[in-house]
């Protein structure tokens, strides 16, 4: 019997997605959506699907709750391994088994190798984000001999039971996109392993804004002061 894994979907009024995307991920693992107050019926669309747990919010947490509270499901259930998906479709469920090969580490991250329909704008803010979060991560003050990771912002990613028992331990103070750079930058200070498997990403829709990317360079600010796990 192979590894026990939990993929965890934070949705919010994702009703035009949300079924499709849980009946592929399904195919591979058990799937639980964290359905974080949807006034579209989200929930509702995958409380009749096979291997399918539906989390309900009676008010919007955003990312980092929603995330969470998968993660405390996954412990509570005895799952080894928890992935990390957007409910929008911009990631390819059948990109799972690759997170899979790479199960000896903490922390397996999706890089995006292949780009469709994504906005000039949007590439440029993640490869500039990228650069400004191996800085944070190695504590530097210049671009060249940073952490080395090639997609810090992407948010598919596979987390080992000891990870997720380690995020759902500690403070997190980000709530939305920015979770991504906080939970990376407690799962490196730890010490733990990380590793990086190439997927497509295609964009379909987006809940970035100014004041979320304002929020995400807050995050990055304190995390070269902040003492992390």
């Amino acid at each position: 019997m192979g590894p026990k894994v939990l993929v965890v979907i934070p949705a919010y009024n994702e009703a035009e997605t949300i079924r499709e995307l849980v009946t592929q991920a399904a195919r591979h693992a058990d799937v639980c959506v964290v359905d974080d107050a949807s006034t579209d019926g989200t929930g509702d669309l995958v409380s009749d699907l096979a291997r399918v747990h539906c989390i309900r919010h009676e008010r919007n947490t955003h990312i980092a709750q929603g995330t969470l509270d998968g993660f405390r499901f996954a412990i509570e259930r005895g799952y080894d391994f928890c992935i990390t998906m957007d409910a929008g479709l911009s990631h390819d469920p059948d990109a799972i088994p690759a997170f899979l090969s790479q199960g000896d580490a903490d922390l397996v991250i999706g890089y995006r190798r292949e780009w469709e329909n994504v906005p000039a704008y949007r590439r440029a803010l993640s490869a500039f984000a990228n650069v400004l979060m191996n800085m944070a991560l190695a504590r530097r003050v210049v671009p060249w001999g940073g952490a080395g990771l090639r997609d810090c912002t992407s948010g598919y990613r596979m987390f080992s039971r000891r990870a997720v028992e380690l995020l759902a331990k500690v403070p997190i103070r980000s709530r939305a996109h920015d979770f991504h750079l906080e939970a990376l930058a407690l799962v490196y200070r730890a010490g733990l392993s990380i590793a990086e498997v190439p997927i497509v990403y295609r964009f379909s829709n987006s809940s970035l804004r100014w004041g979320i990317v304002l929020e995400a360079l807050r995050t990055w600010g304190g995390l070269w002061t902040r003492e992390l796990a």
